[in-house]
C-alpha cells in the first residue's frame, strides 16, 4: 500500500513562467500543439491555485496572474472556447467524413472552459483580481449572465449528468461524438454553477469595477431578477424517488428530513449576490425599481423564513428593505449621460470568424483532431503527468474513507489505486470482498492503455 502525502503541482518560478507565457489564440488555432501546451499550463495553474486556497497557503498563482495582467487573457480564452462550442462543435458533429479514432482531443477542448471558470472562481474572490480584470470584467459579467440564464431556464425534469468534476475529470472512455455531447452537457451544468460564484464575487467588489460593469449588472442584464428566478426554481435541488437531493461538491447528495431547510453554498451565493445588488448604496441609486422589477423582488419575501435568516443573519436587512419597498415607490434612477464601455471579446470573435465556421471546422479536423498514433501517445503521456492521481485526490473536498471500517483512510490499494484503508489489518479483512473489483479495475486500466496504442 502507498501512503498519501501533500503534493505541490508547481513551484513559484514555474507558475511565473506559465503565467508569463499565457496568450490569446485565434479561433482556428484551438486544438493546435501550442494551444494544448497552454491548456496544460492552465490545468496546472488551476490545480495549484486550488491547493493554495484550500490549505491557506501563499496564493502565488493569483498574485502572478494579477501582477502580470493575465486575467483578461483567461477571460478571452474561456469565451473563445464558449464560441467554439456554439459555432464549431456542431459543425464538426455534422461533417460526414469526420470519424475520429479518438475523441479525446475534442473532449479536452470542451473541458478547457470548465478549467478556466474554475480558476477564475478561485482567484476572483479577491478584490485585486477584480481590479486586475480591468475592462474584461464587462465580458465576464456578460459570460456569467449567459450561463445563469441557461441555468434559470432549466426544465424542472431535466437532471444533469453528474459523472464529471471540474477539478479532477479526464474521461478516456469517451469514444464517440454522441458521448462527447453528453460530456459537454454534464460540464455545462457545473460551469454555470461556477459562473454563479464568479458573479457573486464581482458583486462583492462593485466599488472596484468600472461604472459600465455596474450598469450591465443592474440595467442591461437586470441580474437581480435573474437571481430571483434562481431562488424560485433552485436548479441545484431536486426530488428523486420522493427523496430531496441537493447538488454539492460536484455530486447529488440525499438530504435527511431534519436538514431540508439547511442552506447550501450555492443558495448562499445567490442570496449574497442579491444583498450586494439591492442594498449597496451605489446599486440602489442605479437600479430601476419599476413595477415589474418591484413585483419580482417582492417574491423573495416568501423565501425569507426565520430558519433561513438564522443561517445568514444579513438577510434580515434584506427582509426589512423588501417590507419598505412593498409600501413605497422609489424614485426612478437619474438618467445621467455617460460614455459607456461595452464588452468586446465575444463580438470580436464572432465578427472575425463570421461566415468561416465550416472552413474553421474543416481546418481543425485536418490539423488538430485527426492525430497520428505517435501524437496520441505523446499527448496521453503529457496528460498523465498533468493529471497526477495523488494531486487529484488532494483536490477532493471529502477525505477518503476506509473500505472496511469507514474511518478516515491514509493508505490505498497499490494494485488498483481505487480502494482506501486506514491500516493493513482492514485491508486484509476486506480483501475477499475487494478482490473481484480490484481485478476488474486492473483489467480495465490495461485495456485503456492498450486503446491508446491505436491500431493502424
Amino acid at each position: 500500500m502507498e501512503t498519501s502525502s501533500p503534493h505541490q503541482v508547481l513551484f513559484h518560478g514555474e507558475a511565473e513562467g506559465y503565467v508569463q507565457n499565457l496568450e490569446a489564440f485565434p479561433l482556428k488555432d484551438i486544438g493546435s500543439p501550442r494551444w494544448f501546451r497552454q491548456h496544460e499550463y492552465i490545468e496546472k495553474l488551476n490545480m495549484q491555485a486550488i491547493l493554495n486556497a484550500t490549505e491557506s497557503q501563499d496564493e502565488f498563482v493569483k498574485e502572478q496572474l494579477v501582477t502580470l495582467g493575465k486575467i483578461p487573457t483567461l477571460v478571452h480564452e474561456m469565451i473563445l472556447v464558449e464560441v467554439w462550442k456554439v459555432k464549431i462543435f456542431p459543425v464538426l458533429c455534422q461533417l460526414q467524413d469526420f470519424n475520429p479514432q479518438s475523441t479525446f482531443p475534442l473532449y479536452m477542448v470542451i473541458h478547457h472552459e470548465a478549467t478556466i471558470i474554475n480558476l477564475l472562481e478561485t482567484i476572483m474572490f479577491h478584490r485585486e483580481s477584480c481590479e486586475a480584470a480591468e475592462d474584461s470584467v464587462l465580458d465576464l459579467v456578460d459570460y456569467c449572465h449567459r450561463k445563469l440564464v441557461l441555468l434559470a431556464g432549466r426544465s424542472d425534469n431535466e437532471d444533469p449528468p453528474t459523472e464529471d468534476r471540474l477539478t479532477d475529470t479526464v474521461d478516456v472512455n469517451c469514444t464517440s461524438v454522441q458521448d462527447l455531447k453528453k460530456q459537454s452537457a454534464a460540464l455545462e451544468f457545473e460551469i454555470s454553477l461556477k459562473a454563479l460564484s464568479v458573479l457573486r464575487y464581482i458583486t462583492d467588489h462593485t466599488d472596484s469595477v468600472c461604472l459600465s460593469a455596474l450598469n450591465r449588472l443592474l440595467c442591461t442584464h437586470n441580474l437581480p431578477c435573474v437571481l430571483v428566478q434562481l431562488i424560485k426554481h433552485c436548479p441545484w435541488s431536486r426530488f428523486s424517488k420522493g427523496q430531496l437531493e441537493k447538488y454539492m461538491d460536484g455530486k447529488w447528495h440525499r438530504i435527511p428530513g431534519e436538514d431540508y431547510m439547511k442552506m447550501t453554498k450555492l443558495d448562499g451565493q445567490v442570496w449574497i449576490a442579491l444583498l450586494n445588488l439591492l442594498l449597496k448604496p451605489e446599486c440602489q441609486r442605479k437600479y430601476d425599481f419599476n413595477s415589474f422589477n418591484k413585483g419580482q423582488l417582492l417574491k423573495l419575501r416568501a423565501h425569507l423564513t426565520e430558519v433561513l435568516i438564522d443561517q445568514l443573519p444579513n438577510l434580515g436587512e434584506l427582509q426589512r428593505f423588501l417590507g419598505y419597498l412593498a409600501m413605497t415607490d422609489p424614485a426612478p434612477p437619474k438618467n445621467d449621460l455617460i460614455l459607456e464601455q461595452i464588452p468586446e471579446m465575444w463580438n470580436n470573435i464572432m465578427k472575425e470568424n463570421s461566415g468561416k465556421w465550416k472552413a474553421v471546422a474543416k481546418h481543425q479536423v485536418k490539423q488538430a483532431f485527426s492525430p497520428s498514433e505517435s501524437d496520441l501517445r505523446q499527448q496521453a503521456h503529457r496528460l498523465a503527468q498533468t493529471y497526477n492521481l495523488d494531486v487529484m485526490e488532494s483536490l477532493i473536498p471529502e477525505k477518503p474513507k476506509c473500505g472496511s471500517c469507514g474511518s478516515e483512510a491514509t493508505k490505498r490499494c497499490s494494485r488498483c489505486q481505487g480502494e482506501w484503508y486506514c491500516c493493513r489489518e482492514c485491508q486484509v479483512k476486506h480483501w475477499q470482498k475487494h478482490k473481484k473489483a480490484c481485478q476488474l479495475m486492473v483489467d480495465t486500466t490495461e485495456k485503456l492503455k492498450g486503446d491508446l496504442n491505436i491500431k493502424a
